[in-house]
């Protein structure tokens, strides 16, 4: 059975079906695109064709590379609103933020402010800084449903003399909720504090991501939502001590300024930088940015309204779960009470639904309780979320020990 009123499967310019633009296992459905993104056959084909160059003739590749990558950030950092003087590629959003963490010089008894929102692997680098330099890290706690203002004066309320660092969410991994970082930061700068902003799924999601993050280092991934290959991820900054950031492997760049160390770094395999620019170019061609984004929203508002609809039956609490200031391509549905209760529940739900459904899913915990991260993208259909329905839907409702007095159906 067909679902109602759901988006038709956007047609791109040399697709009818954009999911026949994506070499994904027809076997599996993939709703998770937010935690590894999924990248385009011509793009596979283009990182393909650059590896074979470099195989052809490794002598000439590699004493060239610098040059390669260079043409690859000057094309990449204007689509986050970033100067390519101004950018680094890096392998991922945790990369980044250790490069930063690496350069930063603490005092004892200093403090680092990180949310109860954040992205955990990043946390635990703000941790192991403080470590280093006998320093504290502290919790700011933002409510689930807390507006811009709200959470612009917990953090105002949590600045202390002591403060001098403040890593703060563009936009959140387990709640996936847009943060007003911009002025969290300004804020911050009135006080001498200086803003880490982790913009891990900002680019494609919002336009010119570096641009309007505010703060004074900001990263993201392009291996996410713009479907580059995996292990490409843009760090930019404009401060003035820059010149301390250093790439995590010494290589024969090293006695250059910022950014051109980042450009060498001995033999990795920088083929996915240099085709980053054409996943960014194969969105822009086939559909549109901002029609993308357009896309992934209703695919997104209408995926996690069928599957809340679903579940509404078999519970008190509304599992739909609206945010106030939601991304184009994520939503939350909230699970039966006890179930994904932690961030390790959370993953081992995930695994196990996949290993049972062959569905991709992203399932997370916010203050014990947990959710569907929904993630769309261009080749989410109706179908998927009639799969995860017919197939996902059961299997929680049996792990939550519900025994559902109807049918499970597709509103």
């Amino acid at each position: 059975m067909l679902a109602t009123g759901f988006p038709a499967p956007p047609r791109l310019t040399s697709f009818d079906r954009a999911r026949d633009a994506w070499p994904l296992d027809p076997a599996v459905v993939h709703l998770n695109h937010g935690s590894f993104g999924a990248v385009p056959t011509a793009v596979v084909a283009e990182q393909d064709a650059l590896r074979r160059q470099a195989d052809l003739s490794p002598v000439e590749w590699f004493p060239r590379i610098a040059e390669r990558v260079r043409a690859a950030r000057e094309r990449t950092a204007p689509f986050v609103g970033a100067r390519p003087e101004d950018s680094v590629f890096v392998p991922n959003a945790s990369a980044a933020a250790t490069v930063v963490y690496n350069a930063l010089r603490l005092e004892w008894d200093d403090e680092i402010l990180v949310t109860d929102q954040g992205y955990g692997a990043i946390t635990m680098g703000a941790q192991r800084l403080a470590r280093r330099f006998g320093a504290t890290v502290r919790v700011v706690e933002l409510p689930l449903l807390a507006d811009d203002d709200e959470i612009v004066q917990r953090f105002a309320d949590s600045l202390t003399p002591r403060t001098k660092l403040i890593v703060v969410d563009q936009i959140t991994s387990p709640t996936a909720r847009l943060l007003p970082t911009r002025r969290i930061a300004d804020l911050a700068a009135e006080s001498g504090v200086r803003t880490l902003v982790d913009g891990a799924h900002a680019p494609g999601l919002i336009a010119d991501a570096a641009a309007v993050a505010g703060g004074d280092w900001w990263f993201g991934n392009l291996h996410k939502w713009p479907c580059a290959p995996r292990g490409s991820a843009l760090l930019v900054t404009e401060t003035h001590d820059r010149q301390e950031l250093w790439p995590l492997i010494d290589s024969w760049a090293a006695h250059e300024p910022f950014p051109s160390r980042f450009d060498t770094q001995g033999t990795i395999d920088a083929t996915t930088y240099l085709a980053t620019p054409a996943a960014i170019d194969f969105i822009e061609t086939e559909f549109g940015w901002t029609q993308t984004r357009a896309a992934m929203a209703a695919m997104a508002d209408a995926g996690a309204g069928l599957i809340a609809d679903a579940l509404r039956p078999f519970g008190d609490e509304d599992p739909l779960t609206p945010l106030p200031s939601p991304v184009p391509s994520m939503r939350l549905v909230r699970l039966p009470l006890g179930l994904g209760a932690s961030r390790e529940e959370a993953d081992a739900l995930r695994m196990e639904l996949l290993d049972e459904t062959a569905v991709e899913t992203a399932f997370t915990s916010f203050r014990g309780i947990g959710y569907f991260r929904l993630s769309a993208h261009l080749y989410t259909e109706a179908s998927d979320i009639e799969a995860f329905i017919e197939r996902c839907i059961p299997q929680i409702l049996q792990r939550a020990g519900i025994r559902p007095a109807a049918s499970v159906v597709i509103p």
